[in-house]
């Protein structure tokens, strides 16, 4: 096999912040992350371009913007399946393995890929006269498993040692979320979890190394977006849509590389065929950010967040290196819409309880407002939780011009898709109608948060 041509692995977790231990969090327990880190390069401004996995997904496998493709509302579908950088992998000689999740927002047609049987219990799938490419997707930290029975919860957890379980009364808590004992047991077992997925990682590179692959292949981790909690996933802030990002390549990369760049998850799939030797499709909207034909890092990075199952919104965010600009198109609807899924969570049911007992703080209470600004400006470099708006600073006047210009240039580079309406899209035959019977019943029945008193 020829070392120009890579196998590559790339290793998804869901839900998750870079809540590891190479990215300084104090409650994380993570030595198998932080030692392939050690190995390769962190990258410290990686983020996604939707705070939700499917939106999240089809834009890592397209490499073009949900909002773009048309897969920009969480649970919306397609009604064809768009070229995919696995394709395009295919077509350059790789064999190509997908086990488990996919949930693209659109259907995937039979023998998409050569196998989607799972390679790390069966690695003699991989073939030994040509390069691959695999993936493998750990859902032990999606938010369902933060709140999953007593029980599901130490089946998860079984191989961590008594020390390794988190100190529910030391761990941190986001100055936005009461300070309860629900809320506490959440943002612990969300660190366990954690835990328990780096072993699962743990085993993948132990497999490499046991093969005597791990020279010539590219190990890509990355979290498909921002924690399960609120104010997390679903909101295009740092705190949902900025994730870890680690890449290990032998003889490439210089091990304790750390990557300040502003990097995105659409630079997956062209960095992904560059490796291979294939052309960038021109339908592509990332950059390569790995090897000889590494492009310039861009200025801005951004985000979209719209419909949420069944509850409609429709927000923009820009990132650069130094701040956050969000966009609120709908600033008459509160921040916390009612969410069936998301109101499973304790932490909102606690955080919702506690705004309409009048028993938050100023910074708890702010995202129970019944209005939201229509701009707002965050320093994250200052603000790490992104809760003082700058947007009426005059000394911040500067950069809130820019990156309002920034998102206009965006939105009509990219033929942002969020200006029509989502009827519109399923009349032009674009997407298929999901606002089925349970989204619209849901709808009727919390059209949105009753507002704080």
């Amino acid at each position: 096999m020829s070392p120009d041509r890579p196998n590559v692995v790339l290793i998804g977790s869901e839900d998750i912040s870079p809540s590891l231990g190479c990215y300084g969090d104090p409650d994380a327990i993570t030595p198998n992350l932080d030692r392939l880190a050690s190995q390769g390069a962190r990258f410290t401004r990686c983020f996604t371009h939707a705070p939700v996995c499917a939106p999240s997904r089809s834009g890592l496998i397209t490499g073009v913007y949900p909002t773009t493709l048309g897969t920009l509302h969480m649970r919306s579908k397609l009604t064809k399946t768009p070229p995919m950088f696995v394709d395009y992998l295919r077509k350059a000689g790789y064999f190509v393995a997908w086990p488990g999740k996919t949930d693209f927002n659109f259907d995937l047609p039979k023998g998409w890929v050569d196998t989607t049987q799972d390679w790390t219990k069966k690695p003699d799938l991989l073939p030994k006269d040509r390069p691959w490419f695999a993936y493998i997707n750990f859902t032990i930290t999606h938010e369902s498993q933060v709140r999953a029975p007593e029980g599901k919860y130490e089946t998860n957890t079984a191989r961590l040692k008594p020390e390794e379980r988190r100190d529910r009364s030391k761990v941190k808590l986001p100055p936005y979320y009461p300070d309860t004992p629900a809320v506490r047991e959440c943002v612990g077992k969300y660190h366990d979890n954690i835990t328990a997925m780096d072993y699962l990682v743990g085993d993948v590179l132990k497999l490499l190394d046991e093969r005597k692959w791990a020279n010539n292949t590219v190990v890509i981790f990355f979290g498909d977006h921002g924690w399960g909690l609120p104010r997390g996933k679903r909101w295009p802030y740092d705190s949902g849509t900025r994730v870890p990002f680690l890449v290990r390549w032998p003889g490439q990369v210089k091990p304790g590389t750390v990557r300040d760049d502003l990097t995105c998850f659409l630079d997956v799939a062209p960095t992904v065929l560059t490796l291979a030797g294939a052309e960038v499709p021109p339908q592509m909207q990332g950059r390569v950010f790995l090897g000889e034909k590494t492009q310039p890092a861009p200025k801005h990075v951004f985000s979209a967040r719209d419909r949420m199952d069944e509850t409609f919104d429709r927000v923009r965010s820009v990132r650069g290196e130094r701040y956050r600009y969000v966009r609120n198109y709908h600033p008459e609807l509160p921040y916390m819409q009612w969410l069936n899924y998301l109101d499973e969570m304790p932490v909102q049911k606690d955080w919702r309880r506690l705004a309409f007992e009048g028993k938050l703080n100023p910074v708890q209470r702010q995202w129970w407002a019944k209005t939201k600004p229509k701009e707002e400006l965050y320093d994250p470099q200052t603000d790490p939780y992104e809760v003082k708006n700058l947007a009426g600073s005059a000394e911040h006047a500067g950069v809130l011009k820019e990156m309002r210009a920034a998102l206009d240039q965006w939105i009509k580079d990219t033929k942002d898709l969020g200006e029509v309406p989502e009827q519109a899209l399923i009349d032009r035959g674009l997407v298929r109608d999901l606002l089925n019977h349970e989204y619209a019943e849901r709808l009727k029945k919390h059209p949105m948060a009753p507002p704080v008193p």
